[in-house]
């Protein structure tokens, strides 16, 4: 087109006129999922805390007789309860953590400001979250099949049980971010992950404790994720009744104190 042609046809011209406008909120919070999921996995703690550690428990305690796990094979009792730890790790642990030094150094605070709205931040941790567990959830069920496992059970109820238990986790750990000190969610994250690993049910029969003990350990979260789950994929049931309402009453609890409690500086 002749320059001539151009100004006879304006419309025909070029047209560098700004044309503003938010990146659609799908992308942002894939974005951001992307990158919350890239700084979880480059954390060494986090990687020994969510892969590591659940890894190295279902490998010691299966391959010796270190603890009475009662009859049957060994490895069918500890997989659920592994699976178990490892969302707690995940959802509650080191999000807890995470979260809690992202609100003491700013992180937060900036992130808000971005276009990117507190609810699709909320998303994107969430989505983060969800990624690292079925990385968690391959690798655990990789190890437990080579040392014999043979599950049982239907994908929908262990589908049902992990997603309430991570929603029940996730209240929680963002509740303590959102109300404590980083150092004092450090802590009391970390005393948490290491008491309901002894008394949850995870690695330690509950049949092993009395009885009004054990009635009130199996209202714990962990304790309901890990027997919903040894449930299901040991003895074949569908859709553990107890162990699911146990894990909505936590989730809706935690979730509801977090949206209400949380301070994002």
């Amino acid at each position: 087109m002749t320059v001539e042609e151009a100004r006879a046809e304006p419309s025909a011209a070029l047209d560098f006129t700004p044309a503003p406008g938010a990146v659609p909120l799908p992308r942002m919070i894939l974005a951001q999922t992307a990158y919350e999921l890239r700084a979880m996995l480059r954390n060494g703690e986090q990687l020994l805390l969510t892969m590591i550690i659940p890894v190295v428990l279902l490998v010691l305690f299966s391959a010796t007789s270190l603890l009475d796990l009662g009859p049957g094979s060994r490895v069918d009792f500890l997989a659920p309860g592994v699976l178990a730890l490892a969302v707690m790790s995940t959802a509650f642990t080191g999000q807890a953590i995470g979260t809690g030094f992202e609100r003491r150094y700013g992180v937060l605070k900036r992130l808000g400001a971005t276009p990117l709205p507190r609810a699709g931040l909320i998303a994107a941790k969430t989505l983060s979250v969800l990624a690292v567990e079925v990385i968690q959830a391959a690798l655990i069920c990789a190890v437990a099949l080579a040392l014999g496992w043979e599950p049982h059970g239907d994908p929908f109820s262990v589908l049902a049980l992990l997603l309430l238990g991570t929603a029940a986790f996730s209240g929680f750990g963002l509740l303590m971010a959102g109300t404590l000190r980083a150092e004092a969610t450090l802590a009391a994250a970390n005393l948490v992950y290491v008491l309901l690993l002894a008394v949850g049910g995870v690695v330690f029969p509950l049949g092993e404790f009395p009885d009004a003990v054990r009635s009130a350990l199996e209202l714990l979260p962990i304790s309901a994720l890990a027997e919903g789950l040894r449930d299901v994929l040991r003895d074949g049931a569908a859709l553990p009744g107890g162990p699911l309402l146990v894990l909505a009453v936590w989730a809706v609890a935690g979730l509801a104190l977090a949206a209400r409690f949380f301070k994002w500086e």
